[in-house]
């Protein structure tokens, strides 16, 4: 039947920085301190040989969107940006968009073998597969994420991924949500502020995506930045919801002067294309030293290019055919090819597949499993702004959809009244853990980490639950 809208497309508990060597200020004089004090696991699952084991299952399953319409509500938006305009909550799903972000952390140890690589162009192709699987986890995710509240934060902290990281929603209109990742051992950092832009089609939500992510290897005094394809979520009114990422993505190396250009291909006529990804990295003088290819949803794989080019099969007419204009385009394609394997080819990453109950529980992965899991003792550490204390969020995580969506109103409403006592006052917003600047590597504007989080010190923060 009918459905839905967007992609509004990163627990704690470590060390003292002072150790670190190699990082910004900002980043490491950071301490923490974790209570251990009993609180209720909410499906936390106990240590084993010292390796923190996390939930693998939500408290309840989706509830069904079948039987709900919302025609309604988007007919008179086609063509419109789409960020101010209120879902039914059976289209969220219990994440918020900070939280979203965070999935980008999934497959941290693509930085880290990248970081381990002596020569550039090797770890250019770790850092191009961990581009491009730092989205693989929207394959199949339609359900829209919470957009935070302004002032709204979420941290996170994995030890056995060897990264922390904090996150702010800086600004409501429009939405911009900044964010922060770093090595435990100084390795990296991985920062960035998304502004996903949201329109609405007739038959589809595309979001086109704003900001520039930066992933700085500090071993080697590399900073490389990209921004993400586009993601078009198909057949919201009517039939099966599929999503599709398209868009030319460039990474840069700064430092190098190496550079990976990744085709997201469109799905095309009969789904030829569907989730296909091909791409090269060239050095500074523009030479190709290797071609990059798979599909987002499944592995990426490196090769020569010349081994490539002796591969492919060209069909002018099927090329003629993709080209033109087709009615259908928005119908899930039937033709769902796997990744096809040139000799000599390297593997440079491999989804994880997800758990047997993914399906019922919003598709999530089992990293998004326990993005939202308040652990024993974390409650009195975390910010008191952390998207974990959201009862709307909360409440649909549990099933119980009328208390979320009570919830979702009181908050919102809660936020304009405080804009307009703001405006009242003539007081502006102060964001308390990013500054806006420019970017120090493409001089476009960005919200940089001006430190501090990690210190607990959380005084003065804005009540807005």
């Amino acid at each position: 039947m009918s459905n839905e809208d967007e992609f509004y497309d990163a627990v704690t508990g470590l060390d003292s920085d002072e150790s670190y060597e190699g990082v910004s200020e900002a980043s490491f004089k950071d301490a923490l301190v974790f209570d251990g004090s009993g609180q209720k696991n909410n499906g936390t699952v106990p240590q084993e040989n010292g390796i923190k084991k996390h939930r693998t299952s939500l408290p309840a399953p989706m509830f069904s969107r079948n039987t709900i319409s919302i025609w309604s509500i988007l007919k008179k938006c086609i063509g419109l940006e789409l960020s101010k305009i209120t879902m039914p909550i059976v289209f969220n799903e219990p994440l918020s968009f900070l939280q979203r972000i965070t999935e980008y952390m999934e497959h941290t140890y693509l930085i880290n073998r990248a970081c381990s690589m002596s020569d550039s162009i090797e770890r250019m192709q770790a850092v191009a597969a961990f581009a491009v699987s730092a989205v693989a986890s929207q394959w199949d995710r339609t359900g829209k994420p919470f957009n935070p509240l302004l002032g709204e934060t979420y941290e996170l902290t994995r030890e056995e991924q060897g990264f922390r990281l904090v996150s702010e929603q800086v600004s409501h209109h429009p939405p911009v949500s900044a964010f922060h990742a770093e090595s435990l051992v100084g390795d990296f950092v991985f920062h960035g502020s998304i502004y996903p832009k949201l329109k609405f089609w007739g038959k589809s939500v595309e979001a086109e995506p704003k900001g520039t992510i930066t992933l700085e290897l500090l071993k080697y005094n590399e900073a490389y930045t990209w921004s993400n394809p586009y993601c078009c979520v198909h057949n919201i009114i009517l039939g099966k919801l599929w999503i599709e990422q398209y868009g030319t993505v460039e990474i840069i190396n700064h430092s190098t002067g190496d550079k990976c250009v990744l085709n997201f291909k469109p799905c095309g006529m009969f789904g030829k294309e569907l989730h296909k990804v091909e791409g090269y990295i060239q050095d500074k003088s523009k030479k190709k030293h290797c071609v990059i290819y798979g599909k987002w949803t499944e592995c990426m794989w490196s090769v020569d290019p010349q081994a490539y080019e002796h591969t492919q099969v060209f069909r002018q007419g099927r090329e003629e055919l993709d080209r033109a204009e087709n009615d259908e385009a928005d119908d899930m394609p039937e033709v769902q090819e796997t990744v096809s394997v040139v000799p000599g080819s390297t593997l440079l990453w491999r989804i994880e597949s997800r758990p047997a109950h993914s399906a019922t529980m919003y598709n999530f992965t089992n990293f998004a499993m326990s993005l939202n899991e308040l652990e024993a003792g974390l409650e009195a550490v975390i910010a008191p702004t952390d998207c974990r204390f959201r009862p709307d969020i909360r409440a649909m995580e549990n099933g119980n959809m009328d208390e979320a969506s009570k919830e979702k109103e009181r908050l919102e409403e809660k936020q304009r009244a405080a804009r307009k006592e703001r405006a009242k006052n003539e007081e502006e917003w102060s964001t308390r853990w990013f500054q806006q600047g420019s970017n120090p590597f493409t001089g476009s504007q960005d919200w940089i980490y001006s430190g501090g989080y990690f210190s607990r010190n959380y005084q003065d923060l804005p009540d807005i639950y």
